[in-house]
């Protein structure tokens, strides 16, 4: 391992830079941080650039472990004094270790299969909401997520951390045209389906047997105009109290266990 005692050190000066969107997209690189999420990586046997510890990480439940098998992996690891760490940590307990990684740059022709499931988000613009949808996507197998132009970018901590390492095991495409994605997936014969509260049917309603995409709006306006017009069918969650509309997670979480449940009959 290298040390680093100085917070001018150049790799220090890349992780800071890292936080903001513009130098991630810039370098096609972003960083994770916490023992469960670069057990994540390892487990998934992404590649890492680089791992940064603090000298504090031992004194960790898990530490000793995880810094072992880092070593193993052969990653450059690097070391730091716990009070320069924590000038680069996110998050206000940090438990010592982040792993610079390569952004996955996924395409959408790649991510068709057999029955397709996909999860479009229209400027979906919390970190929270971004991850948890991530997650649940995961969590119900869909073939993958699709994010427009507008949405929050997934490679934000905030959204990392919401993901629970579910980033890693979905793919995520950014659509630089989401009229020409949506064009592709209906020539595709993929049903477009939004949520939407003028919706046509009730969501228990709709036929998710075969291939289909579901569109998450965004969190004040819900999906634009436009992509309302691209829909095939537009779907409303019933709601019987006195809530005008529901989170954008929850929402998507709502359909996306609908299609599950309807698929594992």
């Amino acid at each position: 391992m290298k040390y680093i005692s100085s917070s001018q050190n150049p790799i220090l000066k890349e992780v800071r830079a890292l936080k903001q969107k513009k130098y991630r997209e810039e370098s096609g690189m972003f960083f994770i941080e916490g023992i469960r999420f670069v057990e994540e990586v390892l487990k998934e046997d992404i590649p890492i650039s680089k791992v940064l510890v603090s000298e504090c990480l031992s004194d960790v439940n898990g530490g000793k472990e995880i810094l072992e098998k880092v070593k193993e992996r052969g990653c450059s690891v690097f070391t730091m004094p716990h009070k320069l760490f924590i000038e680069l940590s996110d998050t206000k307990n940090p438990q010592g270790i982040l792993a610079i990684l390569h952004a996955r740059n996924y395409k959408i022709e790649d991510m068709y299969d057999e029955k397709n499931f996909f999860i479009i988000l229209d400027c979906i613009q919390d970190p929270g909401n971004m991850g948890t949808i991530i997650r649940t996507a995961d969590a119900v197998g869909a073939t993958g997520v699709v994010l427009s132009k507008g949405c929050v970018d997934i490679y934000n901590p905030k959204v990392l951390r919401s993901t629970m390492g579910s980033v890693f095991h979905i793919p995520i495409c950014f659509s630089e045209d989401i009229f020409k994605t949506l064009d592709d997936m209906k020539s595709k014969g993929i049903k477009v389906c939004a949520a939407h509260l003028e919706g046509d049917c009730d969501y228990f309603d709709i036929d998710v047997t075969d291939n289909i995409a579901i569109i998450i709006g965004n969190e004040a306006n819900g999906i634009s105009q436009e992509i309302k017009e691209y829909a095939d069918i537009l779907v409303r969650i019933p709601m019987v109290g006195k809530a005008e509309s529901l989170n954008a997670s929850v929402a998507a979480g709502i359909l996306m266990y609908e299609v599950l449940r309807k698929r594992v009959k």
